[in-house]
């Protein structure tokens, strides 16, 4: 079994024990059964990760003593803002969980004119907080130790203004598929549509702003595929596959 790894929202650096969090905690106790001296993995969301072992386990606590610091970078060298069209049921946390997989560096959810989930203001707080910690269980698992960055749900219009890097608009009908963007690059602004899809208007917009559509083979691909699909071509094409 690969050594377990846990997520510390403190810094590391100068600590030599800390208490994991209570979820932390009643994973490691109570489904992965650790025991004093069992090793494990630390990681602060900065650049490496901390040997470490379990000095106790009790029933209101799990101590880690905190060791070596490794200098191990996963984090893909591609830096790709995938934008998505707000999903409904739990799409979205598996967008997010494998986009993590595939090296995503950041994460925009996006209101848009044809998305079946409307959030008030506080729904959306509450999935933020709930997206971030599906982002940090996911790095838990893949190794990266950099936690991407999971942004507000913000209206598609504003967003558009301030995407960064070459811009790419998944598209079934446009006249290019992906791999034609053969020049190298390393940041990327990846535009993805809920179920139904963008509204004409909203293409209108993104192509103004100087997306370039694109496509992903002769297939329709549904929401929760087509940016994974097009996040591993593009690590292949120019990240770290």
């Amino acid at each position: 079994m690969p050594t377990p790894r846990f997520f510390s929202p403190i810094a590391l650096a100068d600590a030599c024990q800390i208490e994991l969090s209570a979820a932390a905690a009643r994973h490691a106790a109570k489904v992965l059964r650790l025991r004093r001296g069992d090793e494990v993995v630390l990681f602060d969301g900065g650049k490496g990760e901390y040997e470490a072992s379990i000095h106790e386990v009790n029933r209101d606590a799990v101590l880690v003593d905190v060791g070596r610091f490794r200098p191990i970078v996963r984090a893909s060298p591609l830096k790709v803002c995938l934008a998505q069209g707000l999903a409904s049921g739990d799409k979205m946390d598996t967008i997010l969980q494998k986009a993590i997989e595939l090296g995503v560096s950041r994460l925009q959810p996006l209101a848009t004119q044809r998305s079946i989930v409307r959030l008030t203001d506080e729904r959306a707080a509450r999935r933020a907080q709930h997206w971030q910690n599906v982002a940090i269980a996911a790095c838990e698992q893949c190794g990266n130790n950099e936690i991407p960055e999971v942004l507000p749900v913000e209206d598609f219009n504003e967003w558009i203004p301030r995407s960064a890097g070459v811009r790419l608009l998944l598209m079934p009908s446009a006249p290019q598929p992906l791999t034609s963007q053969l020049r190298p690059v390393d940041e990327v602004s990846l535009l993805v549509g809920p179920e139904s899809g963008f509204s004409e208007t909203e293409i209108e917009a993104a192509l103004a702003a100087g997306f370039t559509a694109v496509r992903l083979g002769p297939r329709i691909l549904r929401a929760e595929t087509a940016g994974l699909a097009a996040l591993a071509a593009m690590q292949a094409m120019w990240g770290d596959f």
